[in-house]
C-alpha cells in the first residue's frame, strides 16, 4: 500500500512539474502573439493675402505704410479751393490661395503737409471703379461713418469689409473703395497735403 501511495505522489509531482513547465511555455507563446499598428498626418499651414488695386487690373500686395499704392486724385486734386471734393478709387482682394474670407478694418489715416488739418474724407463701397467719382455718396455703403472726418491721429469709426474668399488658383471677388477728400473753408492757398490709409485684414475661418 506504502508503494502505491508513493507511486501516486510522484505522479502528482511530476503532473504539477509538467504543469508548471506547461504553464510556462504557454507564458511565452502569448507574449509573441502581438501586432502594432502606427499612424502618421502631414500638416501644412494654409496661406493668407490680401492685395490692392489703383485700376482693379493689376494687383499687388502693399504690406507697409512706406510702399503704399500710391492712389492719383486726378479731378482738380492738384487745384483744390475752399468746398472742393475729390475721389478715387481703391480695389481690395484676397489673393489665389487664400481658402478664408477676410474682414478687413481701417486701422490708420493721417495727413501731413501744411493743408493737413484743412481736409476731411469719406470711404465707401461702389460696385465699380467708375462709380468713384465726387458726386457719389456713401449711404448705405459708408466704411468710415462719420461724414467729414478729419484726418489722424486716432482712428474714426468705421464699419469692416468683407472680403470674399478665392480658391487655389483664382483670387476672390474684387471690392471698391471710394475715397473722397473735401477741402475746408481754412485752406491754404498754394500749400500742399499728403494722406495715407491704412487697412488690416484678418482671416474668417469657420
Amino acid at each position: 500500500m506504502a508503494a502505491t501511495t508513493s507511486q501516486k505522489s510522484r505522479k502528482v509531482k511530476a503532473l504539477l512539474a509538467g504543469g508548471l513547465v506547461l504553464g510556462v511555455g504557454t507564458a511565452v507563446t502569448l507574449a509573441a502573439w502581438t501586432d502594432q499598428e502606427w499612424a502618421t498626418g502631414t500638416f501644412s499651414a494654409g496661406s493668407f493675402n490680401v492685395e490692392g488695386s489703383t485700376n482693379g487690373t493689376d494687383f499687388s500686395s502693399h504690406p507697409t505704410s512706406d510702399e503704399a499704392a500710391a492712389l492719383s486724385f486726378e479731378v482738380a486734386a492738384d487745384n483744390l479751393a475752399p468746398g472742393d471734393k475729390v475721389a478715387e478709387a481703391f480695389v481690395l482682394r484676397t489673393a489665389a490661395g487664400t481658402a478664408y474670407e477676410a474682414s478687413v478694418d481701417l486701422i490708420a489715416a493721417t495727413s501731413t503737409g501744411d493743408n493737413a488739418q484743412n481736409l476731411t474724407y469719406e470711404i465707401f463701397t461702389v460696385p465699380a471703379i467708375g462709380d468713384c467719382t465726387p458726386s457719389a455718396t456713401a449711404a448705405p455703403a459708408a466704411v468710415v461713418t462719420d461724414t467729414g472726418t478729419v484726418f489722424g491721429p486716432g482712428v474714426p469709426t468705421a464699419t469692416e469689409v468683407t472680403l470674399a474668399a478665392g480658391s487655389d488658383t483664382v483670387a476672390g471677388t474684387s471690392t471698391v473703395l471710394c475715397f473722397q477728400v473735401t477741402a475746408g473753408a481754412n485752406l491754404v492757398q498754394g500749400a500742399a497735403a499728403s494722406a495715407t490709409w491704412g487697412f488690416e485684414a484678418t482671416s474668417l475661418q469657420p
